[in-house]
Protein backbone atom coordinates (compact mmCIF):
# COMPACT_ATOMS: atom_id res chain seq x y z
CA UNK A 1 0.00 0.00 0.00
CA UNK A 2 2.86 2.31 1.05
CA UNK A 3 4.31 1.31 -2.70
CA UNK A 4 1.32 1.71 -4.49
CA UNK A 5 0.63 5.79 -2.62
CA UNK A 6 4.00 6.41 -3.66
CA UNK A 7 3.37 5.64 -7.39
CA UNK A 8 0.30 7.40 -7.71
CA UNK A 9 1.94 10.77 -6.37
CA UNK A 10 4.50 10.38 -8.78
CA UNK A 11 2.23 9.46 -11.86
CA UNK A 12 -0.32 12.03 -11.06
CA UNK A 13 2.62 14.53 -10.46
CA UNK A 14 4.04 13.91 -13.91
CA UNK A 15 1.00 13.59 -15.58
CA UNK A 16 0.32 17.34 -13.99
CA UNK A 17 3.26 18.47 -14.84
CA UNK A 18 3.39 16.76 -18.51
CA UNK A 19 -0.30 18.70 -19.19
CA UNK A 20 1.46 22.06 -18.70
CA UNK A 21 4.13 22.03 -20.52
CA UNK A 22 2.18 20.48 -23.46
CA UNK A 23 -0.07 23.36 -23.12
CA UNK A 24 3.07 25.37 -23.51
CA UNK A 25 4.51 23.16 -25.90
CA UNK A 26 5.33 25.97 -28.35
CA UNK A 27 6.10 28.57 -26.41
CA UNK A 28 8.93 26.00 -24.40
CA UNK A 29 10.47 24.72 -27.99
CA UNK A 30 11.13 28.82 -29.56
CA UNK A 31 12.77 29.13 -26.12
CA UNK A 32 15.02 25.69 -26.82
CA UNK A 33 15.45 27.38 -30.48
CA UNK A 34 17.11 30.47 -29.04
CA UNK A 35 20.66 28.71 -28.40
CA UNK A 36 20.37 28.11 -32.32
CA UNK A 37 19.79 32.05 -32.90
CA UNK A 38 22.81 32.60 -30.96
CA UNK A 39 24.56 30.37 -33.41
CA UNK A 40 23.47 32.25 -36.19
CA UNK A 41 24.98 35.57 -34.96
CA UNK A 42 28.04 33.34 -34.48
CA UNK A 43 28.11 32.42 -37.96
CA UNK A 44 27.27 36.11 -39.37
CA UNK A 45 24.05 35.01 -40.88
CA UNK A 46 20.75 37.08 -39.56
CA UNK A 47 19.06 35.46 -36.03
CA UNK A 48 15.81 36.44 -37.49
CA UNK A 49 15.20 34.15 -40.23
CA UNK A 50 15.82 31.05 -38.45
CA UNK A 51 13.45 27.86 -40.29
CA UNK A 52 12.77 24.65 -38.74
CA UNK A 53 10.74 22.19 -41.25
CA UNK A 54 8.47 18.81 -40.30
CA UNK A 55 8.25 16.34 -43.15
CA UNK A 56 5.26 14.58 -42.05
CA UNK A 57 1.98 15.96 -40.98
CA UNK A 58 2.00 14.70 -37.33
CA UNK A 59 5.82 15.01 -36.91
CA UNK A 60 5.49 18.23 -34.73
CA UNK A 61 2.71 16.73 -33.35
CA UNK A 62 4.61 14.11 -31.70
CA UNK A 63 7.44 16.43 -31.00
CA UNK A 64 5.67 18.37 -28.91
CA UNK A 65 4.53 15.61 -27.25
CA UNK A 66 7.91 14.68 -26.50
CA UNK A 67 9.27 18.05 -25.21
CA UNK A 68 5.84 17.91 -23.05
CA UNK A 69 7.37 14.59 -21.64
CA UNK A 70 10.37 15.20 -21.11
CA UNK A 71 9.82 18.84 -19.41
CA UNK A 72 7.02 16.86 -16.88
CA UNK A 73 10.04 14.63 -16.18
CA UNK A 74 12.01 17.66 -15.20
CA UNK A 75 9.74 19.75 -13.22
CA UNK A 76 7.68 16.60 -11.96
CA UNK A 77 11.50 15.20 -10.41
CA UNK A 78 12.16 16.65 -7.13
CA UNK A 79 8.15 15.27 -6.47
CA UNK A 80 9.19 11.43 -7.69
CA UNK A 81 12.30 12.59 -5.40
CA UNK A 82 10.75 13.14 -2.40
CA UNK A 83 8.58 10.20 -2.83
CA UNK A 84 11.23 8.09 -3.49
CA UNK A 85 12.75 9.12 -0.17
CA UNK A 86 9.62 8.64 1.41
CA UNK A 87 9.61 5.10 0.53
CA UNK A 88 13.05 3.75 1.83
CA UNK A 89 13.63 6.08 4.74
CA UNK A 90 11.93 4.39 7.10
CA UNK A 91 14.44 1.05 6.34
CA UNK A 92 17.14 3.37 6.94
CA UNK A 93 19.26 4.60 10.32
CA UNK A 94 18.68 7.90 11.32
CA UNK A 95 22.61 8.91 10.50
CA UNK A 96 21.69 7.06 6.92
CA UNK A 97 18.91 9.30 6.31
CA UNK A 98 21.02 12.34 7.22
CA UNK A 99 23.90 11.59 4.88
CA UNK A 100 21.04 10.56 2.34
CA UNK A 101 19.08 13.63 2.05
CA UNK A 102 21.77 16.28 1.12
CA UNK A 103 22.80 13.91 -1.77
CA UNK A 104 18.66 14.27 -3.10
CA UNK A 105 19.20 17.72 -3.24
CA UNK A 106 22.14 18.12 -4.94
CA UNK A 107 21.40 15.62 -7.19
CA UNK A 108 18.66 18.12 -9.48
CA UNK A 109 21.07 21.29 -8.60
CA UNK A 110 23.99 19.50 -10.66
CA UNK A 111 21.71 18.26 -13.18
CA UNK A 112 20.35 21.96 -13.82
CA UNK A 113 23.95 23.03 -13.64
CA UNK A 114 24.44 20.41 -16.70
CA UNK A 115 21.31 21.49 -18.85
CA UNK A 116 22.65 25.65 -18.42
CA UNK A 117 25.68 24.72 -19.66
CA UNK A 118 24.25 22.87 -22.93
CA UNK A 119 21.94 25.49 -23.31
CA UNK A 120 24.12 28.49 -22.87
CA UNK A 121 27.27 27.42 -24.35
CA UNK A 122 27.32 23.72 -25.64
CA UNK A 123 24.38 23.94 -28.32
CA UNK A 124 25.32 27.22 -30.15
CA UNK A 125 28.60 26.13 -30.18
CA UNK A 126 27.15 22.33 -31.67
CA UNK A 127 25.29 24.72 -34.31
CA UNK A 128 27.02 27.21 -35.03
CA UNK A 129 29.76 23.94 -36.06
CA UNK A 130 26.86 22.70 -38.46
CA UNK A 131 26.23 26.16 -39.82
CA UNK A 132 29.37 26.66 -41.30
CA UNK A 133 29.28 23.74 -43.44
CA UNK A 134 26.59 25.67 -45.51
CA UNK A 135 27.51 26.32 -48.79
CA UNK A 136 26.56 29.96 -50.48
CA UNK A 137 26.88 28.57 -54.19
CA UNK A 138 27.98 29.80 -57.26
CA UNK A 139 30.03 29.17 -60.10
CA UNK A 140 30.84 25.84 -59.89
CA UNK A 141 28.95 24.97 -56.35
CA UNK A 142 25.44 24.79 -55.77
CA UNK A 143 23.78 26.38 -52.66
CA UNK A 144 23.33 23.87 -49.72
CA UNK A 145 21.55 25.38 -46.60
CA UNK A 146 20.77 24.02 -43.33
CA UNK A 147 17.29 23.31 -42.66
CA UNK A 148 16.57 21.36 -39.40
CA UNK A 149 13.37 19.20 -38.82
CA UNK A 150 11.83 19.98 -35.41
CA UNK A 151 12.52 16.38 -34.02
CA UNK A 152 16.08 16.01 -35.30
CA UNK A 153 16.37 19.36 -33.27
CA UNK A 154 14.69 18.51 -30.71
CA UNK A 155 16.46 15.40 -30.34
CA UNK A 156 19.44 17.23 -30.37
CA UNK A 157 18.87 19.34 -27.58
CA UNK A 158 17.33 16.75 -25.14
CA UNK A 159 20.14 14.23 -25.79
CA UNK A 160 22.87 16.88 -24.82
CA UNK A 161 20.88 18.00 -21.49
CA UNK A 162 20.36 14.10 -20.64
CA UNK A 163 23.76 13.73 -21.57
CA UNK A 164 25.68 16.68 -19.28
CA UNK A 165 22.92 15.90 -16.50
CA UNK A 166 23.96 12.48 -16.50
CA UNK A 167 27.17 13.08 -15.95
CA UNK A 168 26.97 15.79 -13.62
CA UNK A 169 25.39 13.70 -11.42
CA UNK A 170 28.99 11.55 -11.16
CA UNK A 171 30.31 13.45 -7.81
CA UNK A 172 26.50 12.38 -6.28
CA UNK A 173 27.03 8.66 -7.23
CA UNK A 174 31.05 8.36 -6.17
CA UNK A 175 30.10 10.48 -2.60
CA UNK A 176 27.70 8.29 -1.92
CA UNK A 177 29.41 4.68 -3.07
CA UNK A 178 32.97 6.15 -0.57
CA UNK A 179 30.40 7.15 2.15
CA UNK A 180 28.59 3.54 2.29
CA UNK A 181 32.23 2.33 1.83
CA UNK A 182 31.83 1.05 -1.37
CA UNK A 183 34.35 2.94 -2.95
CA UNK A 184 37.47 4.55 -1.85
CA UNK A 185 39.97 7.87 -3.13
CA UNK A 186 43.13 5.73 -3.79
CA UNK A 187 40.64 3.52 -5.70
CA UNK A 188 39.41 6.63 -8.02
CA UNK A 189 43.10 7.82 -8.37
CA UNK A 190 44.45 3.84 -9.28
CA UNK A 191 41.69 4.17 -12.26
CA UNK A 192 42.13 7.26 -13.15
CA UNK A 193 43.52 6.55 -16.34
CA UNK A 194 40.77 3.96 -17.82
CA UNK A 195 38.20 6.85 -16.49
CA UNK A 196 39.51 9.57 -18.33
CA UNK A 197 39.61 7.15 -21.65
CA UNK A 198 35.64 5.71 -20.64
CA UNK A 199 34.68 9.28 -20.41
CA UNK A 200 36.23 10.07 -24.11
CA UNK A 201 33.97 6.67 -25.11
CA UNK A 202 30.79 7.65 -22.97
CA UNK A 203 30.91 11.09 -24.70
CA UNK A 204 31.73 9.75 -28.32
CA UNK A 205 28.20 7.75 -27.81
CA UNK A 206 25.79 10.10 -25.73
CA UNK A 207 26.58 13.16 -28.22
CA UNK A 208 26.17 13.91 -32.32
CA UNK A 209 29.28 12.87 -34.41
CA UNK A 210 30.80 16.24 -33.93
CA UNK A 211 34.40 16.63 -32.09
CA UNK A 212 33.29 19.76 -30.34
CA UNK A 213 30.54 18.33 -28.36
CA UNK A 214 32.04 14.65 -27.60
CA UNK A 215 35.19 17.04 -26.20
CA UNK A 216 32.97 19.26 -24.80
CA UNK A 217 31.46 16.41 -22.73
CA UNK A 218 34.57 14.47 -22.23
CA UNK A 219 36.23 17.47 -20.24
CA UNK A 220 33.71 17.79 -17.71
CA UNK A 221 33.43 14.58 -16.83
CA UNK A 222 36.80 14.08 -16.43
CA UNK A 223 36.86 17.66 -14.33
CA UNK A 224 33.87 15.94 -12.09
CA UNK A 225 36.23 13.29 -11.65
CA UNK A 226 38.70 14.47 -9.99
CA UNK A 227 36.13 16.24 -8.24
CA UNK A 228 34.92 12.69 -7.25
CA UNK A 229 38.56 11.86 -6.06
CA UNK A 230 38.40 15.69 -3.70
CA UNK A 231 34.92 14.63 -2.24
CA UNK A 232 35.76 10.95 -1.49
CA UNK A 233 38.96 12.07 0.26
CA UNK A 234 36.73 14.53 2.19
CA UNK A 235 34.22 11.42 3.35
CA UNK A 236 37.37 9.95 4.63
CA UNK A 237 38.66 12.41 6.71
CA UNK A 238 35.55 13.31 8.29
CA UNK A 239 34.53 9.07 8.58
CA UNK A 240 38.52 9.21 10.23
CA UNK A 241 37.79 12.18 12.32
CA UNK A 242 34.48 10.63 13.76
CA UNK A 243 35.94 7.52 14.54
CA UNK A 244 38.70 8.63 16.35
CA UNK A 245 36.44 10.42 18.56
CA UNK A 246 34.21 8.29 18.79
CA UNK A 247 37.22 5.82 20.23
CA UNK A 248 38.48 8.33 22.55
CA UNK A 249 35.27 8.47 23.68
CA UNK A 250 34.94 5.18 25.01
CA UNK A 251 38.65 4.80 26.11
CA UNK A 252 37.55 7.91 28.41
CA UNK A 253 34.33 6.26 29.62
CA UNK A 254 36.46 2.87 30.03
CA UNK A 255 39.48 4.37 32.12
CA UNK A 256 36.06 6.64 34.17
CA UNK A 257 34.93 3.21 34.78
CA UNK A 258 38.41 1.08 36.11
CA UNK A 259 39.62 4.28 38.45
CA UNK A 260 36.01 4.57 40.14
CA UNK A 261 36.16 3.72 43.71
CA UNK A 262 34.42 1.03 45.00
CA UNK A 263 30.88 1.31 46.50
CA UNK A 264 31.13 0.71 50.31
CA UNK A 265 27.82 -0.53 50.48
CA UNK A 266 28.95 -3.45 47.81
Amino acid sequence: MELRTRLIWSIGGFFIAFLFCFFFAKALFNILVIPFKWATSWAGLDPTRVELIYTAPQEFFFTQIKLAMFGGMVIAFPLIATQIYKFIAPGLYRNERAAFLPFLIASPILFLIGASLVYFFFTPMVMWFFLTMQQAGGEGEVQISLLPKVSEYLSLIMTLIFSFGLVFQLPVVTSLMARVGLLSSQALVDKRKWAIVLAFVVAAILTPPDPLSQIGLAVPTIILYEISIWTARMIERSRAKEEAEREAADSEQTASADTSPPDPAA
